[in-house]
């Protein structure tokens, strides 16, 4: 296992893993980011640093929000990234950082909030804080049990599951 000494920098930008539930007459909504709290539940030992970067779902990304979210990665201290994303335009996103140099870059999202007892964002979390620690140089996508090259996988909305394209 590679370990550096610089720390995993986790962008959160908004998402499902970040959705809060008031009450039975409420919409969803992103809230401050649950990622503290399941880092302190499963005890993480390996440096890492949490930075909100936005609050949006997914579908509200616009290009201007993609540029933000790659300069955050290309200004970041450590070359190991894992980013908090919505599922519907994860793969957009990741297309928009394949141009960094030098950095693992894995971007993870949830199908249900974390805040739900049967979400998959723990999994997931743990897929992409595992992969930064152990990919070379690119950018990721973990989800499913399953860890993607960026530029091979595809949410099949049908299925509710990323897939491999072809």
């Amino acid at each position: 296992m590679t370990q550096g000494t610089d720390p995993i920098i986790l962008l959160t930008t908004g998402g499902t893993i970040d959705k809060l539930y008031f009450d039975a007459l409420s919409e969803y909504k992103i809230g401050e980011s649950i990622l503290p709290r399941l880092f302190a539940m499963a005890r993480v030992t390996q440096p890492y640093e949490i930075q909100e970067v936005l609050r949006k779902d997914s579908l509200e990304l616009t290009d201007e929000d993609r540029a933000l979210i790659a300069a955050r990665v290309a200004a970041a201290p450590s070359s190991r990234i894992v980013i908090t994303h919505g599922t519907d335009t994860m793969t957009q996103t990741a297309q928009a950082l394949k141009g960094i140099p030098g950095k693992t870059v894995v971007l993870l999202g949830a199908l249900a909030p974390a805040r739900f007892m049967e979400s998959d964002a723990t999994f997931n979390l743990g897929m992409a804080f595992a992969t930064a620690q152990v990919a070379p140089p690119g950018v990721y996508i973990t989800m499913n049990g399953t860890v993607f090259r960026a530029d091979e996988v595809v949410k099949d909305r049908e299925k509710g599951a990323f897939v491999k394209k072809g």
